[in-house]
Protein backbone atom coordinates (compact mmCIF):
# COMPACT_ATOMS: atom_id res chain seq x y z
CA UNK A 1 0.00 0.00 0.00
CA UNK A 2 2.93 2.23 0.49
CA UNK A 3 4.32 1.96 -2.84
CA UNK A 4 1.09 2.88 -3.92
CA UNK A 5 1.46 6.24 -2.39
CA UNK A 6 5.02 6.75 -3.18
CA UNK A 7 4.28 6.31 -6.77
CA UNK A 8 1.38 8.28 -6.89
CA UNK A 9 3.46 11.10 -5.18
CA UNK A 10 5.65 10.37 -7.60
CA UNK A 11 3.75 10.85 -10.64
CA UNK A 12 2.21 13.53 -9.40
CA UNK A 13 5.13 15.71 -8.33
CA UNK A 14 5.74 17.59 -11.56
CA UNK A 15 2.03 19.22 -10.98
CA UNK A 16 2.81 20.39 -7.43
CA UNK A 17 5.25 22.93 -8.50
CA UNK A 18 3.69 26.58 -8.27
CA UNK A 19 1.32 27.47 -10.86
CA UNK A 20 2.81 30.78 -10.70
CA UNK A 21 6.44 30.18 -11.15
CA UNK A 22 8.28 32.64 -13.66
CA UNK A 23 11.46 31.64 -15.33
CA UNK A 24 14.42 32.19 -13.46
CA UNK A 25 15.79 34.34 -16.44
CA UNK A 26 12.71 36.22 -15.93
CA UNK A 27 13.27 37.05 -12.45
CA UNK A 28 16.72 38.00 -13.11
CA UNK A 29 16.07 40.37 -15.67
CA UNK A 30 13.76 42.17 -13.00
CA UNK A 31 16.27 42.15 -10.57
CA UNK A 32 18.99 43.54 -12.46
CA UNK A 33 16.75 46.33 -13.77
CA UNK A 34 15.35 47.16 -10.10
CA UNK A 35 18.84 47.11 -8.90
CA UNK A 36 20.05 49.28 -11.45
CA UNK A 37 17.30 52.22 -10.95
CA UNK A 38 18.77 52.21 -7.50
CA UNK A 39 22.57 52.64 -8.56
CA UNK A 40 23.37 49.06 -8.49
CA UNK A 41 23.91 49.07 -4.91
CA UNK A 42 24.12 45.81 -3.29
CA UNK A 43 21.63 45.92 -0.74
CA UNK A 44 18.80 45.88 -3.28
CA UNK A 45 20.29 42.48 -4.74
CA UNK A 46 18.03 41.10 -1.48
CA UNK A 47 15.04 44.00 -2.18
CA UNK A 48 14.48 43.33 -5.37
CA UNK A 49 14.67 39.67 -5.64
CA UNK A 50 11.97 39.98 -2.47
CA UNK A 51 9.79 41.98 -5.16
CA UNK A 52 9.81 39.35 -7.78
CA UNK A 53 8.86 36.95 -5.68
CA UNK A 54 5.80 38.79 -4.25
CA UNK A 55 4.79 39.86 -7.65
CA UNK A 56 5.27 35.97 -8.60
CA UNK A 57 2.89 35.01 -6.15
CA UNK A 58 0.13 37.00 -7.47
CA UNK A 59 -0.10 36.97 -11.24
CA UNK A 60 0.82 33.96 -13.46
CA UNK A 61 3.88 34.42 -15.77
CA UNK A 62 2.01 34.52 -19.00
CA UNK A 63 -0.02 37.45 -17.35
CA UNK A 64 3.05 39.57 -16.11
CA UNK A 65 4.98 39.00 -19.03
CA UNK A 66 1.46 41.10 -20.87
CA UNK A 67 1.16 43.72 -17.73
CA UNK A 68 4.80 44.35 -18.00
CA UNK A 69 4.71 44.77 -21.86
CA UNK A 70 1.39 46.75 -21.82
CA UNK A 71 3.29 49.34 -18.77
CA UNK A 72 6.79 49.50 -20.04
CA UNK A 73 5.55 50.28 -23.50
CA UNK A 74 3.56 53.15 -22.55
CA UNK A 75 6.05 55.79 -23.32
CA UNK A 76 6.53 54.90 -26.93
CA UNK A 77 6.18 57.75 -29.43
CA UNK A 78 4.09 57.29 -32.89
CA UNK A 79 1.73 54.43 -33.91
CA UNK A 80 3.23 51.81 -32.39
CA UNK A 81 3.53 53.72 -28.81
CA UNK A 82 -0.89 54.36 -29.44
CA UNK A 83 -1.40 50.22 -29.01
CA UNK A 84 0.03 50.30 -25.66
CA UNK A 85 -1.38 53.95 -24.87
CA UNK A 86 -4.85 54.38 -26.07
CA UNK A 87 -7.06 51.54 -25.67
CA UNK A 88 -8.60 51.06 -22.12
CA UNK A 89 -8.16 47.22 -21.53
CA UNK A 90 -4.30 47.71 -22.27
CA UNK A 91 -4.59 50.73 -19.78
CA UNK A 92 -5.94 48.76 -16.78
CA UNK A 93 -3.63 46.15 -17.68
CA UNK A 94 -0.73 48.49 -17.09
CA UNK A 95 -2.52 50.71 -13.83
CA UNK A 96 -3.25 46.88 -12.09
CA UNK A 97 1.13 46.13 -12.85
CA UNK A 98 2.01 48.94 -11.41
CA UNK A 99 -0.31 48.82 -8.74
CA UNK A 100 0.95 45.54 -7.86
CA UNK A 101 4.48 46.79 -8.24
CA UNK A 102 3.71 49.03 -5.80
CA UNK A 103 2.33 47.36 -3.55
CA UNK A 104 5.30 44.31 -3.74
CA UNK A 105 7.53 47.62 -3.46
CA UNK A 106 6.37 48.40 -0.50
CA UNK A 107 6.47 45.22 1.00
CA UNK A 108 9.89 44.75 0.42
CA UNK A 109 11.43 48.02 0.92
CA UNK A 110 12.26 48.95 -2.44
CA UNK A 111 11.79 52.63 -3.20
CA UNK A 112 9.74 54.06 -6.07
CA UNK A 113 12.24 55.91 -9.09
Amino acid sequence: MNRIYLLLAACLAPFAVQAHDFPTSSRVEYVLECMQKHEGKYEYLYKCSCAIDHIAKDMSYDDYVTMSTALRNQTLAGERGALFRDPPPVKEMATKYKALQASANKACHVPER
